[in-house]
């Protein structure tokens, strides 16, 4: 077929000539169509749950909000992750989704289960919300909104605010893909009723008569019409408040003939919100800002051009003296990186053309092949725009010229070499020239071919790729493909025409400067080929050896994730000490935004302190993000590198003392933070229970993450100490007052928070009303006690009479992660690759053991990306590996060969990892994308080496020695043309230092590298080689035995990418597991070895004590010098009292084994039938999944022959789907118990149940196996109360001192010895000891006590459990009875009747209800069952 596709171009010009310029229209055309970002948008498919509760704390919103709100969501199909973050006054959830999921069918499914959710929420506590639908590439554009200088005092942030809200972001509302604009900043303007506590007492009035007036004295209504020929007369009431004096003018109640006015008691002003964000300017002043956020999916590019267009109009809107400054402008960012891709694919195009016109020696040739290239990228830009790829950084940015002409230089190559073999020097014409084409690149077609193929093989394992690193690199596998794909075509049909068409026909015997330059190659290569023929067996040697220490660099290069893209900008994380004020935040922002402002380096400094309007970014008001745009690096007085100007900038901060500081990226900073729901690189996450607990552990393991190098200083996510003003109600007090928390918190809430009353409008515009007491009674802790609350007989009392009001430290946020709390610690990685500090760091967590029972780490950030991708990619690779030795194999019929030209694979990744090695690059993700390239290419030389020795074999060339010289020495231009256009192309990528270049940088540093290695061993070693093998059998395979391996390594291999089968596990041995891996075992051999080594403690005696002394009875003496030894012995009962006790403490901990074992048997049982439960009901809803899509398949087939209504189709269709839903919500219970089965086996792989029907568990015996375990704990728990009384007794026996000497006495010769025996006797604390004994002696009565209640106890909850068994055995009886049979035949009558005609939809759907409500209320009842037997199971010790 290829020689027909080649014979037509060659004969139709004019036709090919006709594509070529439609395609050269279409690519230009998509072109400009194209969506332009700087980078892929790597976010997660992701919605936001935003709730505002102004008036509850952090834990309140937690357990009232966020909490009903995540089990709502729970159940959601293609659910991938979910977390929290819980503050006062505010709850944020965000859910990720599969990426297959439509994103507004996600937010359709979650408005539906927020409707269900708002009913458990508690009445006022907010609405919840949807986030916008936007990225973390969303903040296109972002502004800043100010007076000029000199007016600076002309406008109030109130009016600059009101300014923001109703003039520029109302306009910028409806801007063609933009999804929110929001406001940051200054006072949100409010009619504010500043209520007198003391006029309100002297008036006799309350909090609440002030709003019920407002809230009926502020509307407007209408009474219809009046007709009165010849008109109607519309009647309209006007009651909505337009103005502060209508407020003040408002009565409250009338007193006799006087009204009491709102202006009487309250002060009636502007006002405005409770604030907890600020938006700095240049450490200047306050001011607000704007951030555009763009819907997903638009183009960036046209975005931002629109609203740029659109700030214009807004600016001539605005007062003269306010300007609309950008300090954040995406299309910056694009316009760099899409320069860099420029630069690159130019400079890269120029170096092929100039190696192409140098090896072939020929201009016209060179400029043949030269212009496949722009028609190559016209038709990937085509292919693009069909498939929606935007252009960016990493579509366009790895696109190597020398690989797209691959074919092109094979083709034209191919003829030049045939048109100088001829031997008639005549010029050709037209009809010779075609003729000589059409031979040539007829006889190379294959190798032409199977080239584009194989390097469009090789770029397949990217497609596989999934996630963040999916997402980054399959824009640039597409496009790569597209572009190979066009030159792949353009190879057959557009070169040979041009060829024909445009090369010389004069054939010239003068040798050109590429003859010359070959030649002098060819000299120095072909001594060296033969020496290395002499030792070939050393030669292989050799280059094992080489490869072999290449993988020893390798394992020592490090990894991370994706290289950081510099984006020409700084964001720093400014963080004060917990409960630090927004007045405080501010002050100190501004005083790091002025220090930044004094680098030369920096344009504009701003900080964003707190949260937004809109909270998409949820910090707190301790928490500022400071933006510091940077000028041109071509502006920059010193060349210093970003890194430099980082540090120094941390170097100055630091005069700032007690804040934390951390430099990011404004983009890397929200990918991270929206991705992981941390802002650093790496995460460590805590999960547990316990808020403190978590928070006394994140210090320590900060502490430990410190200590590794390589690890910046580590930021803890702040989870408590947030001053908290507590009012803790005495419910006693406010009986007596007849007061219900109810009204007390409407009173506290409306004084302090605000509550509104209504709006004003003034025209337009609509601002709320608010009631709350004035600023001068609502400033301190006293202001709260002193708050009156109205009591139902008129008065009024102090909130103190009610309340203790007191100041406490609280949670300041609490987040959480599929459903559990927990605290992170991040950092980022300096001078070193992430996987080797993040295994540095899980190896010290590991051998310090910090965790409590039930508490554990999980790893997220750049870290878990890397693991992921290359897990995947040690998949995907030799998959395609193995493709292509298929394709190889099917080209040449020998294994043997096929095996050769792939050695070409492990000789080029040795220049690749050497590469690496010298620049210093670790290995990442776009590294190893680099090396993927990279074997394709050099598979190529192989190809082209093995055909030539094969055709000079047919050629008669039947010497192996002279076939391989003749073959390298021909074949010695293509090889290295080849390999030199292909690296070279990517020279300006690797030595580039424009924007986004750190990306690419690694990616053409390996194929560079690899190529130069690729290539000059291919030319050496695969020649040894084949001549090694070539005088061996050949080795063949039959083809059908090579499709099979293929598929079933695909068959085996593929699922593996997905994810791994889980094991199957029988009961026993999940117990058995569980009994000898659950990790509180460990726990309870440490307290049982603790508890040993009490008891060896339990003889101590006290210290012996040495002593000298020294008498002088005179100065001129020596002394008398006395030495000696004393020790103190306790009364001997007391040793024995003590030893008993210990030894009783280790009974005790030895029985909580057996408690162990007997909860942890339970649990497994409990999660193992459940299970199995699960796992029953998905086979029963895959049964009926099957019947109802052969019913809807039915009723499609009576509806298209006109036998039913659409309606009874829709209706099936229906069904069909709601049983697919219900088996996606089955499997997602089924892997949450697997997760609960994995933690209790401490095992990292899920299980699942044996493949049998779901048992009944046969009824347990009535005898209890021998003393419950939590019974004989109470009762070791007694006999310690009771050794507890002989050591009290003991103790106040008395104790003894031996004490012993020798002393030297002046005058004497002989020295004196003695001893003494002291005696103690406790004389004065008799009483005391008594006490003792009595406490311990009552402490002995309070756990027989324990004991008779736990025995009491047990017994009735046996009793019961043993009930609750019986009664679901009676519902199990009956299914299996009767129940079971019916449902049977009512399926099987139904199914018939629908399928045969005989009843409708509605009727069988009604049966099928009917049966399967049968079968699965009988696997309800069984489980029931099962869980009632092993809660007795548990009780009777079994």
């Amino acid at each position: 077929m290829l020689n027909k596709i080649i014979a037509f171009s060659i004969k139709n010009k004019l036709v090919v000539g006709f594509f070529t310029l439609l395609l050269i229209v279409w690519g230009a055309w998509s072109a400009t169509k194209l969506p332009i970002d700087a980078l892929p948008d790597i976010t997660n498919n992701q919605v936001q749950i935003i709730t505002v509760t102004p008036t509850l704390a952090t834990q309140e919103v937690e357990q009232f909000v966020t909490y009903p709100i995540e089990k709502t969501l729970a159940n959601l199909p293609d659910l991938v992750e979910m977390r929290s973050v819980s503050r006062f006054g505010l709850s944020v959830i965000t859910v990720v989704f599969e990426e297959k999921v439509d994103v507004y069918f996600a937010r359709q499914q979650i408005n539906e289960k927020l409707q269900e959710a708002e009913e458990e929420l508690p009445e006022g506590v907010g609405r919840p919300e949807l986030g916008p639908v936007s990225t973390g590439l969303g903040e296109i554009y972002q502004y800043a909104l100010h007076p000029t200088e000199g007016s600076e005092d002309k406008y109030s942030a109130m009016e600059l605010r009101t300014m923001q809200d109703w003039i520029v972001a109302r306009q910028l509302y409806g801007t063609p893909g933009v999804a929110e604009v929001n406001s940051f900043g200054g006072y949100l303007k409010q009619y504010e009723v500043a209520i007198d506590p003391s006029r309100l007492r002297a008036m006799g009035v309350s909090i609440s008569d002030v709003f019920e007036a407002l809230e009926k004295n502020n509307q407007n209504t209408g009474g219809a019409y009046i007709e009165k020929k010849p008109n109607a007369y519309f009647i309209r009431g006007i009651g909505l408040i337009t103005s502060i004096e209508d407020i003040k003018n408002i009565p409250i109640q009338t007193t006799g003939d006087v009204p009491l006015f709102i202006g009487d008691v309250a002060t009636v002003d502007f006002g405005h919100a409770t604030r907890y964000g600020a938006f700095t300017y240049n450490g200047e002043k306050e001011a607000v800002g704007g951030m555009v956020m763009m819907l997903k999916g638009a183009n960036t590019a046209e975005v931002v051009k629109n609203v740029k267009e659109k700030i214009e109009v807004i600016q001539k809107s605005l007062p003269d003296d306010i300007i609309i400054e950008p300090f954040l402008d995406r299309t910056d960012l694009i316009n760099r990186a899409i320069r860099t891709v420029e630069t690159n694919l130019v400079e890269g195009a120029l170096i092929v053309i100039f190696v192409l016109v140098l090896f072939l020696g020929n201009l016209r040739a060179g400029l043949i092949v030269a212009s496949a290239i722009p028609l190559s990228l016209l038709f990937a830009l085509g292919m693009m725009r069909v498939f929606g790829v935007s252009a960016n950084l990493m579509s366009l940015g790895a696109i190597d010229f020398g690989l797209i002409v691959d074919g092109a230089v094979i083709i034209v190559e191919a003829t030049m070499h045939h048109l100088g073999l001829r031997k008639n020097r005549n010029p050709l014409t037209q009809q010779q020239m075609d003729h000589e084409v059409y031979l040539s690149a007829s006889k190379i077609r294959k190798s032409a071919a199977f080239g584009e193929i194989i390097i469009l093989i090789v770029y397949l394992p990217i497609l596989t790729l999934v996630g963040i690193e999916g997402k980054m690199f399959k824009p640039m596998a597409q496009t790569v493909g597209f572009a190979i794909l066009g030159a792949f075509i353009l190879s057959f049909t557009y070169i040979p025409m041009i060829s024909a068409l445009f090369l010389s026909k004069k054939v010239s015997d003068k040798r050109t400067f590429s003859d010359k330059m070959m030649a002098y190659l060819q000299k120095l290569y072909m001594p060296v080929i033969k020496k290395a023929i002499r030792i070939k067996y050393i030669v292989v040697v050799i280059a094992t050896s080489i490869f072999i220490f290449s993988l020893f660099l390798f394992s020592r290069l490090g990894g991370e994730f994706i290289p950081q893209l510099q984006e020409g900008d700084f964001a720093l994380h400014c963080i004060l000490p917990q409960g630090s004020s927004l007045s405080q935040s501010i002050e100190t922002s501004m005083q790091a935004q002025r220090i930044l402002k004094t680098f030369p380096e920096v344009k504009t400094v701003v900080g964003k302190t707190g949260s937004a309007e809109i909270p998409t970014d949820p910090m707190p008001l301790e928490t500022t993000d400071l933006i510091v745009t940077l000028k041109p690096k071509k502006e920059w007085a010193d060349q210093k590198s970003y890194e430099q100007l980082a540090s120094e900038m941390m170097e100055k901060l630091e005069v700032i003392p007690g804040v934390f500081f951390e430099v990011s990226q404004p983009i890397q900073m929200r990918f991270n933070e929206l991705m992981t729901g941390v802002r650093q690189d790496v995460a460590v996450k805590i999960f547990g229970e316990n808020v403190d607990t978590l928070a006394s552990l994140a210090p320590k393991v900060a502490a430990i993450i410190q200590s590794v190098e390589g690890a910046t200083d580590p930021g803890i996510e702040r989870v408590s100490g947030l001053p908290q003003i507590n009012v803790d109600y005495d419910r006693n007090r406010m009986a007596n007052y007849r007061l219900t928390v109810d009204e007390v918190n409407q009173s506290l809430r409306t004084a302090f928070a605000g509550e509104k009353a209504g709006v004003v409008f003034e025209d337009e515009r609509k601002f709320d009303l608010v009631v709350r007491l004035d600023s001068v009674h609502r400033s301190s802790i006293d202001d709260v006690g002193n708050l009156l609350i109205s009591i139902p007989n008129g008065n009024q009392i102090p909130l103190s009479q009610v309340a203790v009001v007191s100041l406490k430290e609280g949670p300041a946020q609490i987040t959480r992660e599929d459903g559990q709390r927990r605290i992170v610690v991040g950092f980022n990685v300096k001078d070193r690759d992430v996987e080797s500090v993040v295994e540095d760091i899980q190896n010290k967590l590991q051998e310090s053991d910090l965790l409590p029972q039930g508490y554990y780490y999980t790893y997220g950030g750049n870290f878990q990306n890397l693991k992921e991708a290359s897990d995947r990619l040690m998949i995907a690779v030799p998959l395609a590996l193995l493709l292509i030795f298929a394709l190889l194999y099917f080209t040449f019929h020998s294994v043997t060969q096929a095996l050769l030209i792939f050695t070409a694979i492990p000789l080029s990744a040795i220049g690749g990892v050497l590469a690496l090695m010298v620049r210093g690059m670790p290995f990442s993700i776009s590294a190893g994308v680099g090396f993927i390239a990279l074997f394709g290419v050099a598979v190529l030389n192989g190809i082209v080496l093995i055909a030539t020795f094969n055709q000079l074999e047919k050629d008669g060339f039947t010497n192996i020695l002279h076939r391989v010289l003749k073959g390298t020495k021909i074949r010695l231009r293509p090889v290295l043309m080849t390999a030199s256009v292909a690296s070279l192309g990517f020279l300006p990528m690797a030595l580039s230092q424009g924007a986004g270049a750190e990306v690419q940088r690694p990616l053409a540093t390996v194929v560079i590298g690899g190529l130069i290695t690729a290539t000059l061993l291919t030319l050496i070693v695969i020649p040894c080689l084949y001549l090694i093998f070539s005088g061996k059998k050949k080795i063949t395979m039959n083809p059908k035995m090579l499709i099979a391996l293929v598929v079933a390594l695909c068959t085996f291999t593929l699922p593996a990418l997905a994810q791994q089968t889980p094991k199957r596990l029988t009961l026993q041995a999940a117990i058995d597991t569980a009994l000898t891996a659950n990790l509180q075992f460990t726990i309870n051999d440490a307290e049982t070895q603790k508890a040993a080594f009490d008891v060896k403690s339990s003889s101590q005696l006290a210290h012996t004590g040495f002593f000298v002394e020294n008498d002088d009875y005179r100065p001129g003496d020596n002394g008398e010098l006395k030495i000696g030894i004393s020790q103190d012995i306790q009364w001997p009962g007391l040793y024995a009292a003590r030893k008993e006790y210990y030894n009783q403490q280790l009974k005790s901990v030895q029985l909580d084994r057996e408690v162990l074992k007997a909860t942890i048997k339970r649990d497994v049982r409990q999660t193992y039938y459940e299970l199995w439960y699960l796992q029953d009901k998905g086979k029963l809803l895959i049964q009926l999944d099957s019947i109802y899509t052969e019913a809807f398949q039915a009723a499609k087939l009576r509806y298209s022959t006109g036998d039913v209504a659409e309606m009874e189709m829709i209706a099936a269709e229906v069904k069909m789907n709601e049983m697919q839903a219900f088996r996606k919500q089955n499997d997602q219970d089924i892997v949450l118990l697997q997760q609960q089965l994995m933690v209790l086996l401490n095992k990292d792989e899920r299980f699942v149940v044996i493949d049998q029907p779901l048992e009944k568990i046969q009824l347990a015996a009535n005898a209890s196996s021998g003393i419950h375990p939590t019974i004989a704990i109470q009762q070791q728990n007694t006999k310690i109360a009771e050794s507890e009384i002989k050591i009290q007794r003991n103790t106040n026996m008395p104790d003894f001192s031996v004490r012993a000497f020798s002393q030297k006495l002046y005058g004497v010769d002989n020295p004196l010895s003695g001893f003494s025996v002291t005696m103690g006797i406790p004389l004065f604390g008799a009483k005391a000891a008594k006490n003792r004994v009595r406490a311990a002696e009552a402490q002995k009565d309070v756990e027989k006590q324990k004991l008779d209640y736990q025995v009491i106890t047990l017994k009735s909850r046996q009793e019961q459990a043993n009930a609750e068994m019986q009664k679901q055995l009676a519902m199990v009886q009956f299914y299996e009875d009767s129940g079971l049979r019916q449902a049977k035949q009512i399926i099987s009558s139904s199914s018939l009747s629908y399928r045969s005609g005989e009843i409708g939809f509605s009727e069988f759907s009604e049966f099928l209800t009917q049966a399967v409500s049968l079968r699965e209320s009988y696997l309800k009842a069984l489980n029931a069952y099962n869980q009632a037997q092993i809660n007795y199971l548990y009780f009777i010790n079994q």
